[in-house]
């Protein structure tokens, strides 16, 4: 038994005449003729009797009718339901968002959404990649915002912006006087990292043509999770950093260095489960941090997009975390 078969006996109640009824459900008559037997054939009872004219329902063919009319009106019921959630600008949305983005992003756009969604209540999760792309699939976080793509086929990525990396150097760098940064021979050793930044980390070992972060600043080990720390270090002399361009707006007079075109950018999304309905909220989400991004994040520029998802050093750190 289908909804599609109840609609057609309730059409042929309503017409009492085959033709008209197969019209109105915009199918064949002899289809609706079949299913019509279908579905005697599978109650064993006679829903119609074909010998009067007009068509007529025999006295249990009209309880069924009946009860087929209930059941259209609650799946109706549903789909203005799902329809009405899907749509629902308000209550409780848990936002997970990687931690080289969210000292950054989330002050801005939390005052976006208050202007766009102000009923909603949103809990704001740090995280790295692995564990935002694992606690999307569990259901611990609704909507993520990372770096993708994620090459993971149960989640589903709106991209939202294409952030460029600068480089940040200290005085005493080579290029500190330049308008760009290049790669420099003695660079690759002064690399800062962040420790279980793997996604982020990959990015840059790509950036500046590395296999391995194994030999990167032999002279001291450090366990840091935090931007602010490296440019600290940086202006320690302590080596050079590669970073985000979010992570500079609100600072003036450092030494960061963009890169001459074609830019290194990370691509940033909205990423849920392939179960996310709220399509509105999403949208207003999309919307708002595009809407307050710094100009210059939203000017056109010939970009050359990292990929890590697919890196042997991404493979093996995630599996460190799995």
């Amino acid at each position: 038994m289908t909804i599609q078969q109840l609609k057609y006996i309730v059409a042929l109640d309503d017409e009492r005449h085959f033709a008209r009824a197969a019209e109105v459900c915009m199918v064949t008559q002899p289809g609706l003729t079949i299913q019509l037997k279908n579905l005697e054939e599978e109650i064993g009872i006679k829903i119609f009797d074909r010998n009067k004219v007009p068509l007529t329902p025999t006295v249990l063919g009209i309880e069924i009718i009946n009860k087929a009319k209930k059941i259209l009106r609650e799946v109706d019921e549903i789909r203005d339901f799902v329809i009405n959630e899907k749509n629902l600008l308000e209550g409780e949305l848990k936002l997970g968002i990687i931690s080289t983005l969210s000292p950054y992003l989330i002050p801005l756009f939390i005052q976006a959404m208050k202007e766009a969604a102000p009923k909603v209540h949103f809990i704001i999760k740090e995280g790295y990649t692995g564990h935002l792309m694992r606690d999307l699939e569990t259901g611990a976080i609704d909507v993520a915002i990372m770096a993708t793509p994620t090459g993971n086929p149960n989640l589903i990525e709106h991209v939202v912006f294409k952030e460029p990396f600068v480089a940040y150097l200290n005085q005493g760098h080579p290029m500190a006087n330049d308008e760009f940064y290049e790669m420099q021979p003695g660079d690759k050793t002064e690399l800062l990292l962040l420790h279980h930044e793997y996604c982020y980390n990959a990015q840059l070992l790509d950036i500046c043509g590395l296999k391995t972060s194994d030999k990167i600043k032999e002279q001291f080990t450090y366990d840091i999770n935090s931007i602010e720390t490296l440019k600290n270090l940086v202006r320690a002399h302590l080596g050079f950093a590669i970073i985000p361009k979010l992570s500079t707006i609100n600072e003036s007079g450092g030494l960061f260095k963009p890169f001459k075109e074609p830019v290194p950018v990370r691509e940033i999304s909205l990423v849920v489960s392939d179960s996310f309905s709220k399509k509105l909220l999403l949208e207003k989400m999309n919307e708002a941090i595009w809407n307050c991004l710094p100009e210059s994040l939203k000017k056109d520029f010939t970009y050359k997009k990292i990929r890590w998802n697919d890196s042997p050093y991404f493979i093996k750190a995630i599996s460190k975390i799995s």
